[in-house]
């Protein structure tokens, strides 16, 4: 029997002419809920903090070091409180292996400094030290929100707090300001990587000098800034030193386009991939063949290095205590475990051609991504997903109607890219990058399609069943 060129020949098409009417109706529910998430997760550990609440909400329980357990059974770690293991225990025994999923919950942001607070010119600020690989020149002139946590010291005893500033609609905003266009003949000639420098990325918080008699005190807008500070959170100036404090942008999710079909906002970057590994995790309706461990970690953008970040131990000792129930070796559940390295791709953009390999590079609402490398030019900072992997995970996505295509990072000598998958094929794990493609990916305002929202939902489901 002779084949069609259509059935003969790869071509990424819109998925939608492939979604059930119960696919358009979930798509935009699904993607409500995404929203909200997004508005309640702009750090790590505000997306912790959150995932921990979906998942009780859901039947799970953080689970402890030697307690017993059985197929069903819904659990979760949190490490540190900046990233979280969540996992549900299946019929068969840890030596056949795990589903593994692993995302990043850190995004592109700019941080406080250690010693942040001075005044100038009648005006106070925070310096800051930017988070990630960002367009420096992209965080000027918008609203920013100040987000954290600051461990106060007094008395020799630590307390805590939580620093929320600018997502309520009353609240405050802080801002990068930049050079009016009237004087900027000369800026405007500079390399976009000299437009801003990292020094001149200076946030404005304040310019109403303290009412306080204190004739010692040349720097009355700090000091009517600390005043503040202690007065809210019982700070000092020594206290920036324990705290870990960063500026967001301060504007909600929301729809874009007439017919709503994107999502806009800051921290897909991995926040979509997080979001949908973990929530299909959630769904899961009855104890599934394998072990499922849904892994979220910090530190990606940076290099994943620290006790949150992906190359840390906390992955390992967590699954080694797993496997301890069980009387399993770690080693033999890795060789036998599946992992979807659950991260962003680029989506192709008619604004930017030039940069993009349009047969190879992902699209929008083509759905749920496979990436079978990332890494720089000559496949640099990469782990290659194998052949017999990257055909197992077709055909699960196959089976179960995902609308799916393949990706990679533009085109090969034009830059690249990396996530955590090689810190997890390095463990003797089949390892492959799956994900959600992104337009403005590291930008304060990104985008996705609902319809490649919704079908990682999916995918994950079907690759958690298998």
């Amino acid at each position: 029997m002779t084949m069609t060129s259509e059935q003969l020949f790869y071509d990424k098409k819109t998925g939608f002419d492939k979604l059930t009417g119960s696919d358009k109706k979930n798509m935009q529910t699904y993607a409500e809920s995404y929203k909200q998430f997004l508005n309640e997760a702009k750090t790590e550990r505000d997306a912790v903090k959150e995932m921990v609440r979906l998942a009780e909400k859901k039947g799970f329980r953080a689970w402890a070091r030697g307690e017993a357990l059985k197929p069903g059974d819904k659990i979760y770690q949190v490490n540190r409180g900046k990233g979280i293991m969540l996992a549900v225990i299946g019929k068969q025994p840890l030596d056949k292996g795990i589903r593994l999923t692993a995302a990043h919950l850190d995004a592109p942001r700019v941080d406080i400094r250690t010693v942040p607070l001075y005044e100038d010119s009648g005006m106070a600020y925070f310096k800051t030290h930017y988070y990630g690989g960002i367009k420096k020149y992209q965080w000027t002139a918008i609203p920013l929100e100040l987000r954290g946590v600051v461990c106060v010291c007094t008395g020799g005893q630590v307390k805590k707090v939580e620093v929320r500033v600018g997502d309520k609609p009353d609240d405050p905003k802080f801002v990068i300001t930049d050079l009016l266009p009237h004087l900027a003949s000369e800026q405007m000639v500079k390399k976009a990587t000299e437009i801003i420098k990292g020094e001149g990325m200076n946030v404005l918080i304040g310019s109403v000098p303290s009412e306080t008699e204190d004739e010692k005190c040349s720097e009355k807008i700090k000091l009517a800034v600390m005043e503040h500070l202690n007065r809210k959170y019982g700070m000092v100036e020594a206290d920036f030193l324990s705290a870990e404090l960063c500026c967001v942008p301060a504007f909600p999710a929301c729809d874009i386009g007439f017919d709503r079909s994107f999502v806009g906002a800051y921290g897909h970057d991995d926040r979509v991939c997080s979001y949908t590994a973990a929530t299909a995790l959630f769904d899961l309706r009855a104890a599934p063949a394998h072990t499922c461990v849904c892994l979220l970690v910090d530190k990606e953008e940076t290099g994943s290095d620290g006790v949150t970040g992906m190359q840390s131990r906390a992955f390992d000792t967590f699954m080694a205590d797993l496997c301890r129930t069980q009387d399993v070796l770690p080693e033999a559940c890795y060789e036998n475990s599946v992992c979807l390295s659950a991260d962003v791709c680029n989506a192709f953009d008619p604004n930017f051609p030039e940069v993009s390999e349009k047969r190879n590079d992902a699209r929008v609402n083509c759905g749920f991504t496979l990436v079978k490398y990332t890494g720089a030019r000559g496949k640099s900072g990469t782990s290659e997903a194998t052949a017999e992997l990257m055909a197992r995970i077709r055909c699960i996505f196959d089976k179960a109607g995902v609308v799916w295509q393949t990706g990679q990072l533009g085109k090969v000598d034009q830059g690249g890219g990396g996530t955590v998958a090689m810190y997890l094929a390095n463990r003797n794990i089949d390892t492959v990058d799956a994900g959600v493609p992104v337009l403005s990916m590291h930008s304060p305002f990104e985008l996705i399609a609902k319809l490649d929202l919704y079908m990682a939902y999916k995918g994950f489901g079907a690759f958690y069943k298998d």
